[in-house]
């Protein structure tokens, strides 16, 4: 199974623990994964705002550029925000007059793009392309007992709707199975935790993840997995700020699914990269080894 790697700027920052146990992780299941020589920002959020829409398509159609110049695999994200934005500008190529003038802007850069290629998402992948099967034939180490949350956040199935059920999403709640632990009932797996919003009004942030924070304490939740950058940082790092405003005594750690996957792999800690936390995951893992 062989697929292009576009990592984000959050692999290099407040993701590098995804960065690093989805490459860990994807060693152990087989997976043959190139990074995209020379990529650059999607864009994300803000560049539209700031660049205007066409430069900020054009921007993120270049790492597709690039990924075409390298075979026709898959392209694979592992950051939601990229996933949304590279697979709508994918999109977008269907329209020639787009496409024309798409390419006659990357061709500055000396390159073009058909738009040909597939943009996919790491967890759509693991669930559908490896199988849940694979998945488990690799646990060494069940999480039996762990009681884990699983919070899918607003993007990750909503932004293109391609993969799983955008209403009521279950491979992370599968994959959590698959690796021996319990998948907890978590009301709040879809509400917003107001991405990028934590650095311009963190009010709001803090306001909107105290009743995710609070809806994983309450169904008994020993910790919290993601497969979005921003939902991670914003849980972890605004917890502290949440019980010291709402009065409560949160202390869940906030893992990528990744982390979840290595540590049942029987990877180490630095594989699995667990010292990247805010809310350390010591004691919710200290029964597997992590």
């Amino acid at each position: 199974m062989k697929y292009t790697y576009y990592p984000g700027c959050s692999s290099e920052g407040t993701a590098i623990s995804y960065h690093h146990s989805a490459l860990e992780v994807a060693k152990i299941l087989g997976l043959d994964i190139k990074e995209i020589d020379d990529w650059n920002c999607c864009g994300s959020t803000v560049t539209s705002s700031v660049i205007g829409q066409f430069a900020a398509d054009v921007l993120a159609a270049r790492n597709l550029a690039l990924a075409e110049k390298m075979g026709q695999e898959d392209v694979v994200a592992t950051c939601s925000s990229c996933y949304a934005i590279l697979g709508s500008v994918n999109k977008k190529f269907a329209d020639e007059k787009f496409k024309t003038n798409a390419n006659d802007a990357l061709g500055k850069d000396e390159l073009s793009y058909s738009g040909g290629l597939n943009v996919r998402m790491l967890l759509d992948v693991m669930v559908s392309d490896v199988g849940l099967e694979t998945i488990a034939s690799k646990v060494v180490k069940p999480l039996k007992g762990l009681k884990v949350a699983g919070y899918v956040g607003c993007q990750t199935v909503r932004a293109l709707r391609e993969f799983d059920n955008w209403e009521n999403p279950t491979f992370l709640d599968d994959i959590t199975r698959t690796l021996g632990a319990e998948a907890v009932n978590f009301s709040h797996k879809l509400k917003c935790c107001t991405g990028a919003m934590a650095l311009s009004s963190p009010d709001v942030t803090i306001s909107a993840i105290y009743p995710i924070l609070k809806s994983a304490h309450d169904a008994g939740a020993d910790l919290i997995v993601t497969p979005c950058p921003l939902c991670q940082m914003n849980l972890d790092a605004y917890q502290i700020k949440v019980n010291k405003i709402y009065g409560t005594n949160y202390n869940i750690p906030v893992l990528f699914f990744t982390q979840l996957m290595a540590i049942a792999f029987g990877l180490d800690r630095k594989k699995a990269a667990l010292d990247y936390c805010i809310v350390s995951p010591n004691n919710a893992l200290a029964g597997f080894g992590a």
